[in-house]
This record gives C-alpha cells, structure tokens and sequence, in this order.
C-alpha cells in the first residue's frame, strides 16, 4: 500500500537571539510580565540583517531535510511553502525557494493557512503521493514575522509572541504492509483539517490587502492595522475546544487511544496553552514535546521545527506513534497521526 513517510527533517532559526529583557525598553513590557503570561523566555529574530528573506530560513532548512533523508534534491519533485510572511506578493515563497535551491521545473508553491499551514500542506503532500503523482515532497513552514510586528508598545501584546524560523520535512513514497495499530513502520495515517471563516476576526492582519480601497498607502502603513490584531482570550477558548476536539478525532479514526500515542508535537503559541491541552488529553505534560519557551510562536514553523529540535535532543525515536494538531488564524485547525 502506498504511503508516505517523513524520510528527513530540519529546522533553522536566524542567529539574533532577543530574550525578553531586550524587549523591556522598546516595548514597555517587563520581562517576568512576558514569562508569566506566555511561557516564553527568548525568541530569534533576523530583524539586524536587511538582506534575509522568508526563503533564506527556508533553505537552510530544507538543506538539513535533505542531508537527514539522504536525499539528493534533484530527487524533489514538489516545493510546498506553508507561510505568512511571503519574500515578495508574488511570486510564491516556494518559487524563490525553488530558485536558490537550484531544481528548475519542477512545481512550487505556497499555503496560507497560517498556524495550520504546514498541517494543510501535509495533506496535500500526502495526497499527490498516495495518488503516484510525486514520489519526493519537500515541505516547509518557514516565517520571518520580525519585519512585519508593531515594534512599539502599541503592538507589545502581540510582538512579544512571534519568532523567525523554518522548519521542513522531505515526504517519501513508501509501499507499507500493515498499516494497523500494530504497525510499526513510519508512515502518515491521516490528517484532518478544518476552517471557520465566521471567526476571522479573532485573528486578523488587514493592511495591505485588497479589502482596503488601495492595496498599500503611506496612511495605512502606520495603521495599527498594518500589524496583527488578536483576540486573545476568545482564541484560548477556542483553540482548547479544538485542538483535542481534532486529536481525538485523529486516533479514533484509525482505533487508537490516548494513551498510545508516544509523543505531541503540536502548534506552539503559548507555554499554558500546551500544559492545558496536555491536562484535557490526559496525558503528562512532558508527553506534549514543548518550544515556545526557546522559539516563541514561528507560526507555520512551529511544528517541523518542534520535530526537528526533538530529533537532535534524542526525544523523537524510529517506531514512535507522534500526532501534531495546530490552531491558528482563519480560524484554522486541524491535526496528524504518523508513525515516526
């Protein structure tokens, strides 16, 4: 039976390192007030180097997948890009990706489902490979969400959150004999995505747009709405209805419990948040493989590079049944059940 299967992971992060002592003047924030309220200590930033794009991130990224998979990238034969901090309005991330790896004619193109990106460009992976159209995807969450934040007090309750960084994997085809409970060999079992567009203002960046009557304008660059508006305690609730609203829709599919699954590498947005989902699961709180503290929220990056940090630290093994859900802007949410 034809499956795919995570053959190779990485993760970058730019190398400015911003703890929240450094945001304490600028953003007119103490840095125990941050702690307290998020979980995070420190986050990347590539915001000192002007030069640095989207894809920059990206490819160093997928240049580690690459190497972990022991794949040649001739061997690519898709580039899905899951981001919402693109290099340029057109063309896509995936293209500029595309072209600083050097893999001419071969398809490439973004997702935008913010938070949920890399799981919605999971499922389209996984689509074109157990259909036989592809046998090697390279996916990536990558966000370079510095340039783009309200670096004023104005902003402080949404900057202090959001992180640079990328995260991809290199999907392969696999013929697998048992895909039961039983099974111990790596592959996707299913991904489950959702969206409720009557709730995007919970989580909305307006400007630029063509919901504006001009897409950019000197007025609107300095609009608050320039910069992302969130409703944070509506989204809390939210998301801690959904997220193990999806999970447990995830493991029931396929006959699983709980109690089976090795590790949760979910979407990172905040240090409670995991720790509640966590309690409502009903598992220990160390089975629910954490970030955010390290990272802040990398929106689409969130989750590869969760997977990448929990290979290199030895917590990820071969044989481990992982699931992934995420929550996010749109809203969006959805979840994955693999065999690592």
């Amino acid at each position: 039976m034809l499956r795919s299967r995570i053959a190779g992971v990485g993760g970058y992060v730019p190398p400015h390192l911003v703890r929240n002592e450094d945001l304490e003047g600028p953003m007119e924030i103490s840095a125990e007030a941050i702690t307290r309220r998020t979980g995070i200590r420190q986050r990347y930033w590539a915001d000192r180097d002007p030069r640095l794009a989207t894809s920059d991130l990206a490819l160093q990224a997928s240049l580690r997948a690459l190497e972990h998979a022991q794949l040649p990238k001739d061997a690519l034969d898709l580039i899905v890009v899951a981001t919402l901090s693109p290099d340029a309005a057109a063309p896509a991330t995936a293209c500029f990706l595309q072209e600083k790896l050097d893999l001419p004619g071969i398809p490439a193109f973004d997702v935008r489902a913010q938070c949920s990106g890399f799981l919605y460009g999971l499922e389209i992976a996984d689509l074109y490979i157990r259909a036989g159209v592809h046998k090697h995807v390279l996916l990536v969450g990558a966000e370079l969400q510095s340039k783009l934040l309200d670096m004023t007090p104005r902003g402080r309750n949404v900057t202090v959150l959001f992180g640079d960084g990328a995260g991809a994997v290199v999907l392969s085809a696999a013929e697998v004999a048992d895909t039961s409970t039983r099974s111990k060999e790596s592959f996707l079992y299913s991904t489950h995505l959702h969206s409720d567009g009557a709730l995007l203002g919970h989580l909305l960046w307006q400007h630029p747009g063509t919901m504006n009557r001009k897409f950019v304008t000197p007025e609107l660059v300095h609009a608050s709405e320039s910069h992302p508006q969130m409703k944070g305690r509506e989204l809390y609730d939210i998301c801690m209805q959904r997220m193990p609203e999806v999970s447990r829709a995830a493991l029931a599919a396929h006959g699983f419990q709980v109690r089976d699954v090795d590790l949760f590498v979910i979407h990172q947005s905040n240090l409670r948040i995991n720790h509640d989902y966590a309690d409502v699961m009903g598992v220990p709180r160390e089975r629910v493989f954490s970030t955010i503290e390290r990272f802040g929220n990398t929106t689409a990056a969130t989750i590869p590079l969760g997977l990448s940090e929990a290979v290199r630290e030895g917590v990820l093994k071969p044989g481990m049944l992982v699931l992934s859900c995420s929550f996010g802007s749109g809203i969006t949410w959805g979840a994955a059940l693999y065999r690592w």
